[in-house]
């Protein structure tokens, strides 16, 4: 695995932290590279943070970004790549997985326990996006985590499986899963994965939401040649295991460990949020930034709240 030494992240390296390259195998063997982050003259053994996410992100973008502040604030924190994805390992490209991506995360945890400057009874989780979902999936069954954090939540299952606002019809559906049933044939035949188009190219005529996903991912902003949303496209069969497999069904289980949703008031995505907070069990919160939308809890510094962030770790992580 030849992982890229120099700095190549969409942000700009603090003097106030530590980081390295670090590679870990998750529980199917795939061997994951993730960006360490600690606190610079760090002496006593520190609380620790896995971050992760968006879908179709890499570590070099916002999960590195959101590992690199709250490492400011203290925290050993663990930025990686999901299987399938950026410098990890796995084979094909760029398909996500349910399952799998929900184990990456407890692999991450495994990693961090190991470390003799973390205390791994102090372990927290930090999901962006489609990782929101996925956190949440993992903390439900991983009781090493005692807190967890989901930013700009989507549930990929519910995405995949029903549309955005639950619009697609049986029929759809239906139709749907026929498509991806044969494409497997093709696949099959042609020896690998088939691929759809460049994600976030723009064509005109696109949903609000949509244009910012590619001021984001496809402009000097945030763009990553390593990241599937910036310069590739997922497998046309990744929707198929997310069809069937609805990852927030034990969400009440997290409890009592605490969870902390934060979206924007102007998110797309906001319903995602707030069904989820709805369907979990106390201790919960769920925190509304006023005026932002689905990507500003990406990267802009001055929105997402990473005060808040740290002091809801800081009180969950004694």
């Amino acid at each position: 695995m030849q992982l890229t030494q120099e700095w190549d992240k969409t942000f700009p390296k603090s003097d106030k932290v530590d980081h390295q390259k670090v590679t870990f195998k998750n529980r199917y063997g795939i061997t994951l590279a993730a960006d360490l982050y600690q606190p610079k003259k760090a002496s006593a053994k520190l609380a620790a943070l896995v971050v992760g996410g968006p879908f179709g992100a890499v570590k070099e973008q916002s999960s590195g970004l959101y590992a690199q502040t709250m490492a400011e604030r203290g925290f050993v924190t663990l930025a990686f790549d999901p299987s399938y994805t950026g410098e990890s390992g796995g084979e094909p490209r760029n398909v996500a997985s349910p399952d799998i991506n929900t184990e990456d995360f407890s692999a991450a945890v495994d990693f961090l326990g190991l470390q003799s400057f973390v205390d791994r009874e102090r372990i927290g989780i930090i999901g962006i996006c489609g990782w929101g979902g996925m956190a949440l999936n993992a903390v439900a069954v991983d009781q090493r985590v005692k807190a967890v954090v989901a930013s700009t939540m989507y549930d990929m299952a519910r995405l995949m499986s029903k549309g955005y606002n639950d619009s697609v019809t049986l029929e759809q559906r239906t139709h749907m899963l026929e498509q991806l049933s044969r494409q497997r044939w093709q696949d099959a035949e042609n020896g690998k994965p088939a691929y759809g188009p460049v994600m976030n190219e723009l064509k005109g005529g696109e949903v609000q939401f949509l244009v910012d996903y590619h001021d984001y991912y496809r402009t000097p902003r945030g763009f990553h040649p390593r990241a599937v949303n910036s310069n590739g496209s997922w497998t046309l069969t990744t929707p198929l295991s997310f069809m069937n497999m609805p990852i927030l069904t034990y969400i009440k289980e997290i409890s009592p460990r605490p969870i902390l949703f934060v979206h924007g008031e102007k998110a797309h995505s906001r319903y995602f949020s707030e069904t989820a907070y709805a369907a979990a069990a106390e201790p919960k919160e769920l925190m509304i930034i006023p005026g932002a939308v689905h990507t500003d809890l990406y990267d802009r510094v001055d929105v997402i709240p990473f005060d808040k962030l740290a002091a809801f770790f800081r009180a969950n992580l004694k």
